[in-house]
């Protein structure tokens, strides 16, 4: 499975970003697609995930972030609103067996795209 994330950039805070992650090589509609995030100095950690049943959120992004996917286009976007200072990262988009914040239960991930959010 091969991972394409973009959709990074500079925004003010309060702003909005879309991020996608197309995926190619494998049936996608089977597999559980996560969003994670690495700060500078920091590790990475988990963000959101999607899968057949549902999705799950961090804490942290929980009412601000929203994932989704079109199966059709094999993509999923992270749709994040209300961005603040401390979502500055790049975000990578990893594909696994299951829904999960586990970094280890991604077998497959994306070259990540930098979220920049200026204060």
């Amino acid at each position: 499975v091969q991972l394409q994330a973009s959709g990074g950039g500079l925004v003010q805070a309060g702003g909005s970003l879309r991020l996608s992650c197309v995926a190619s090589g494998r049936t996608f509609a089977n597999y559980a697609v996560g969003w994670f995030r690495q700060a500078p100095g920091k590790e990475r950690e988990f963000v959101a995930a999607i899968n057949w049943s549902g999705t799950y959120y961090a804490e942290s992004v929980k009412g601000r972030f929203t994932i989704s996917r079109d199966n059709a286009k094999t993509t999923v976007y992270l749709q994040m609103n209300n961005l603040k200072p401390e979502d500055t990262a790049v975000y990578y988009c990893g594909v696994g067996q299951s829904r999960s914040a586990r970094e280890s239960m991604y077998d497959y991930w994306g070259q990540g795209t930098l979220v920049t959010v200026s204060s």
